[in-house]
């Protein structure tokens, strides 16, 4: 009846949550107390909640029970798999640049794109004086420039990776897996950022513009090229 009511009988002492369950209340504590009495019998990491030592567990079982039922992709969390389907799946777009106003699905989206305009670099080197736009650049100079956190190795050809992701889509390509296919035609592709960027052929929506000069292009690889000669132009 409680979910009917919203009667939270059960208040924690220390922040003032309440919570219908008494159950609740006890998993909830363990946040003050830091007590993690669930453990992993792989890495032995702890924690507080067996429900997010069951989670953990899908890192080494590879277990991915939740499916896209759009393009069949599977995630090892439902918060995945919603975070999938509304930056893939969605045309919704409600973030819109100040500076040209271009539309993005995700805010995260809006601030990469942001950087084009300002030239904000808030990735910095801490040895030496390069900053970079995104998180993913720094952590390939590390790797390159200063020999510093661990290569992913592909198995087959021993190809190098800097990201996790890379090398899972890299795998693919062996496998000849292609998992995304264009809702408007029979093209199937190895990544979704293949698939977005081979969708503009049926669409005139431009998402790309050149922070120099702000041109519209339906391809980022049209803008990096068209970007270069733009800023090169400046000094002629």
């Amino acid at each position: 009846m409680r979910v009917h009511t919203g009667d939270k009988p059960y208040r924690c002492h220390v922040c003032n949550k309440a919570f219908s369950e008494s159950g609740n209340l006890h998993s909830h504590l363990r946040v003050h107390t830091g007590d993690k009495p669930y453990r992993c019998h792989v890495c032995n990491k702890a924690f507080s909640e067996s429900g997010n030592l069951n989670s953990h567990m899908r890192v080494h079982t590879g277990d991915k029970p939740y499916k896209c039922s759009l393009c069949n992709q599977s995630f090892s969390h439902s918060s995945a798999l919603q975070l999938h389907k509304r930056h893939i799946h969605s045309n919704r777009r409600p973030h819109q640049c100040p500076y040209c106003g271009k539309l993005f699905k995700t805010n995260i989206e809006l601030k990469r794109h942001v950087r084009i305009h300002t030239g904000v670099k808030p990735y910095s080197c801490r040895h030496c004086s390069d900053r970079f736009t995104q998180h993913n650049q720094l952590k390939t100079h590390l790797l390159k420039s200063h020999n510093e956190g661990t290569w992913l190795t592909c198995h087959i050809c021993q190809k190098k990776f800097s990201h996790s992701g890379s090398l899972k889509t890299h795998l693919l390509r062996h496998k000849g897996v292609k998992p995304y296919v264009c809702s408007d035609c029979p093209k199937r592709f190895y990544t979704a950022a293949e698939r977005i960027s081979h969708h503009s052929v049926h669409s005139d929506f431009k998402q790309f513009c050149c922070g120099k000069c702000g041109k519209d292009f339906k391809r980022k690889e049209c803008v990096k090229r068209h970007f270069k000669r733009c800023t090169d132009e400046l000094y002629f």
